[in-house]
């Protein structure tokens, strides 16, 4: 699967933004699908996951200001994010597993975007 990140910006602490995430090829409902971020300097961390069913999965510190979901017959992912603080400036990136089981760890995802980047000011 290719996937296509796109709805990064800069905004102000406070702030919303949209990220979305088309993918192409078959199967997209039965792939467990995934957010990460990478800061400068920072590994690549875990932001949030949402199988195939639509369970999701959080990150503590994410938990409350962000919302992931998806749209099945569209083959997009999205991820909602309210009241951003300065500290979740990074690039973000949506990644796809081969199977349903969604994971919280970046190694377990075998396909990622190109990654869109999120600027948050004071």
């Amino acid at each position: 699967v290719q996937l296509v990140d796109s709805g990064g910006g800069l905004v102000k602490a406070g702030g919303s933004l949209r990220l979305s995430c088309a993918a192409s090829g078959d199967s997209f409902s039965t792939k467990a699908m995934g957010w990460f971020r990478q800061a400068p300097g920072k590994e690549r961390e875990f932001v949030a996951a949402i199988n195939g069913v639509s369970t999701e999965y959080y990150a503590d510190s994410v938990t409350g200001r962000f919302t992931i979901s998806r749209d099945n017959a569209k083959k997009s992912l999205y991820l909602q994010i309210n009241n951003l603080k300065v500290e979740d400036t990074a690039v973000y990136y949506c990644a796809a597993r081969a199977t349903d089981v969604a994971y919280r760890t970046a190694r377990e995802y075998d396909s990622w975007g190109q990654g869109t980047q999120v600027t948050v000011s004071t």
